[in-house]
């Protein structure tokens, strides 16, 4: 499911977003001073389990790639996702490093 996922970068909200039956996954970010802050993910209920919330973070941290941005990741999820996959861990906050056990 997660592969063909139609995610958006909503500037209005400041999320990133998925569509699915008529409910909204997001990844909440904020930009600021060369940084990107994610607080908070939501999955609805329905879609966990099934990658939805994993496409979010790979968006969210491929946009900072993107753009040279390091991540700030105060949402339990996505610092667990970056744990757990080594290769965004360059995109770390120097600040957010050992909270994160880097």
């Amino acid at each position: 499911m997660a592969d063909a996922l139609p995610i958006v970068m909503n500037e209005q909200t400041h999320r990133f977003e998925v569509h699915l039956d008529g409910e909204t996954a997001f990844a909440e970010y904020v930009l600021h001073h060369g940084s990107m802050v994610l607080p908070h993910t939501v999955v609805p209920p329905a879609f966990e389990g099934r990658g939805v919330g994993s496409a979010l973070a790979r968006a969210a941290l491929g946009y900072a790639r993107e753009h040279g941005l390091t991540v700030k990741p105060l949402c339990p999820f996505i610092a667990g996702y970056i744990k757990n996959h080594p290769e965004w861990q360059d995109l770390v906050d120097e600040t957010f490093r050992e909270r994160l056990g880097l």
